[in-house]
């Protein structure tokens, strides 16, 4: 699933931590605790953990076990450590999101009134740890984590599909020993292409004239030989 979506699956008691997919090699690379997010321009949720795995970033509130927020580093398509008070207030790490929609359909901001949130429209966030100086902490690990998640070439997997099952195999090696058979019954099978059997017989007694000749030329030579 592309883009932001909503992440409830916690472990252990109190605020808890987030389910990892271990049994896919999912682990767990950086907790950062009091950490605000920030959807679109939509005011900071309620101060939150921040999980970083190798395969995704997740934000879990400290108060309410049914909130929280993930997104894949591969929907990550840009993040940025930004201390410019004109983008936003406080310094904070900025990421982009990429939702699949077309830009007409997505929109970096929700109406703040609209209680019923559509994460699938919402193209960038911004975590603001409360601890300033562990933002280029967590800049250098979300480039080692999207280092671990490059994008899929697209087409790669059809291009270089060189590996063939025994259908597969047998398969080929029946059409070409129709092939081969083909070949080897071509006057055959031009005479009967067309309904056209006169044609058969034709190739093969021209077939059969041409032996006769070289045959009469063999003689010829044998008998110009034998008076010398």
């Amino acid at each position: 699933m592309s883009g932001l979506r909503f992440f409830v699956e916690r472990t252990g008691d109190g605020a808890g931590q987030p389910v990892l997919d271990a049994d896919n090699g999912e682990e767990l690379m950086h907790v950062q605790p009091g950490t605000a997010i920030v959807l679109g321009s939509r005011q900071p949720e309620s101060s939150g953990t921040l999980y970083i795995t190798t395969k995704q970033v997740v934000w879990l509130s400290d108060t309410d076990r049914r909130k929280g927020y993930a997104v894949d580093f591969l929907s990550v398509s840009l993040h940025a450590v930004s201390r410019d008070p004109e983008a936003y207030q406080d310094p904070c790490l900025y990421a982009q999101i990429d939702n699949g929609l077309e830009d007409d359909e997505s929109e970096g901001s929700t109406d703040e009134g609209d209680e019923s949130l559509d994460l699938s429209r919402i193209t960038e966030l911004r975590l603001v740890p409360s601890d300033l100086d562990q933002l280029d902490t967590l800049f250098q690990i979300f480039c080692e984590c999207a280092e671990l998640n490059p994008e899929p070439i697209e087409g790669e997997e059809e291009e270089h599909n060189w590996i063939f099952s025994a259908d597969q195999l047998e398969n080929q090696e029946a059409e070409e020993e129709s092939e081969w058979t083909f070949s080897q019954n071509l006057t055959h099978s031009i005479g009967h292409s067309n309904g056209d059997h006169d044609l058969a017989h034709n190739v093969l007694q021209l077939q059969i004239n041409d032996q006769r000749f070289e045959d009469a030329e063999e003689m010829d030579s044998d008998s110009k030989n034998g008076h010398r």
